[in-house]
């Protein structure tokens, strides 16, 4: 094919691919931007396969390409399928995990497929693949284990001389790579695969330390470096598309990453560190909670919400775990038809994935415009009359505002403390992931609904029918 046609094909798919990543910024439009960034990559393969002639090259390409695109398509239907939203972030750690690994393995097969002299640009880039895509590759599947908790647990794992070793084995990552872009032609197969095996061990050195209040940001980080390890890829098959597309995927992980650091008041070093923890010498749960806690009914908090002007529900993982949404819906629904302010406080981090509460509601059809940013809703919190949390902790424990020596101290939070009267709907009085008991609990214009988030919802909901 002509290569100015290929190349207009690939600018057209990397529009698409633009077009669709700022669609998904809303959930009126992500639906559309889905099929906007699919088309984009249909059109950028079917380039592709014209450009390199793949298509003319015999019934032996055609059954590998149909076979490859029957297997992903029915494991991406069985996923999209099973997984529940509770699970999505594990989900989107292990598609980094095989962007990692694809490029891992693209870039070995380039360098065993090599048959002239290789540039510079070849060999570094796939130097980068075998690195980078390493590294995504072990750290999304650890990220994914310590997520599920079925080998790792979710919590922090260190040991000593750790970063040492992690920088001992990242130099002697670089060190290789000299090694591969330098040496010999025989010689640059086994140290790539050498790079591969060292990279893969910090990839997993690397993710082990950071705790599950930071994954949602570890997540964030290696969908940045599958980006990275696929415009390293592009790079080594000279793919301008490709180089494009990681390059989109990268950036946008990088700044996820850094918007997520800032809503939790972190640097992006402090949590791939893994330095969260209850603080040393903090005040226990026993010494917080003793005698201060104020449990109430189902028809207790119904007849409190019977009188309400203004209400805000924030919900938290509790709710994504109990599967609340619909629930919540009706009982916004319920508070509306008696003529009762209803807004929903979204707070960056709320959940296990950027965005994770706002999918949840959407996905319940409640209105977007009522998902209020953390922002623009923490001034109303005084003129709230109830707010209800929904299995929520770290981001409206108020020691972020008040204990500079508390390990989550200066994080922003939703000031639900300043609400009239609050509801707290949790099943216990555990402490969120950062390990720290919430005096928000025992505050004198706190209720706790012990409960399971959608029971305590749908009992709330009957209750107020009786009122």
């Amino acid at each position: 094919m002509n290569p100015s046609i290929v190349n207009l094909a690939y600018l057209v798919a990397s529009i698409l691919f633009i077009l669709g990543l700022k669609g998904l910024a809303h959930p009126k439009t992500a639906v559309r931007a889905n099929i906007i960034g699919a088309f984009g990559m249909l059109l950028a393969i079917v380039a592709t396969l014209v450009d390199r002639n793949v298509l003319g090259s015999g019934t032996q390409a055609y059954i590998l390409i149909f076979a490859a695109i029957l297997v992903g398509s029915a494991a991406g239907a069985v996923l999209a399928l099973k997984i529940q939203m509770t699970a999505m972030p594990q989900m989107v750690a292990l598609l980094n995990g095989f962007g990692g690994g694809a490029s891992v393995l693209v870039a070995g097969a380039a360098l065993v497929d090599v048959h002239t002299a290789p540039t510079a640009q070849f060999l570094i880039a796939t130097a980068a693949c075998g690195i980078i895509g390493a590294v995504t590759f072990w750290g999304s599947l650890v990220a994914f284990d310590k997520l599920q908790e079925f080998l790792l647990p979710g919590k922090p794992i260190h040991f000593p001389g750790q970063q040492p070793l992690n920088l001992a084995l990242g130099l002697a990552c670089v060190a290789i790579s000299v090694w591969i872009v330098t040496g010999a032609d025989t010689s640059r197969i086994t140290a790539y695969w050498i790079v591969v095996v060292l990279a893969s061990i910090l990839g997993i050195l690397l993710t082990i330390p950071i705790g599950g209040a930071d994954m949602p940001v570890a997540i964030a980080l290696l969908n940045s470096y599958s980006g990275l390890a696929g415009a390293a890829t592009g790079f080594v098959l000279d793919n301008e598309v490709l180089i494009v597309t990681g390059s989109l995927v990268g950036a946008s992980g990088i700044i996820l990453s850094q918007i997520m650091c800032k809503a939790m008041n972190r640097s992006l070093a402090n949590v791939l560190l893994g330095h969260i923890g209850p603080a040393a010498g903090g005040p226990t749960a026993d010494v917080v909670y003793g005698g201060r806690i104020k449990a109430a009914s189902a028809e207790e908090v119904a007849m409190l919400l019977d009188g309400a002007s203004r209400v805000v529900i924030v919900p938290g993982y509790g709710m994504a775990v109990s599967q609340a949404q619909h629930a919540v819906r009706d009982l916004m629904q319920l508070l509306e038809s008696k003529g009762t302010e209803v807004e929903f406080a979204i707070h960056p981090v709320a959940g296990r994935m950027p965005g994770h509460m706002n999918v949840l509601l959407a996905e319940a059809d409640i209105p977007y415009d009522k998902l209020k940013a953390m922002d623009e809703i923490n001034s109303s919190f005084q003129q709230t009359d109830v707010a209800i949390v929904i299995g929520a902790n770290d981001v409206v424990n108020p020691l972020a505002r008040t204990d500079p020596t508390s390990p989550i101290a200066g994080m922003p939070i939703l000031d639900v403390d300043k609400a009239r009267t609050v509801v707290v709907i949790k099943r216990s009085l555990s402490p969120g992931f950062a390990g720290i008991p919430n005096p928000l609990f025992a505050a004198d214009n706190t209720l706790m609904y012990f409960a399971d988030g959608k029971k305590a919802v749908m009992d709330l909901i009957a209750a107020m029918k009786e009122v």
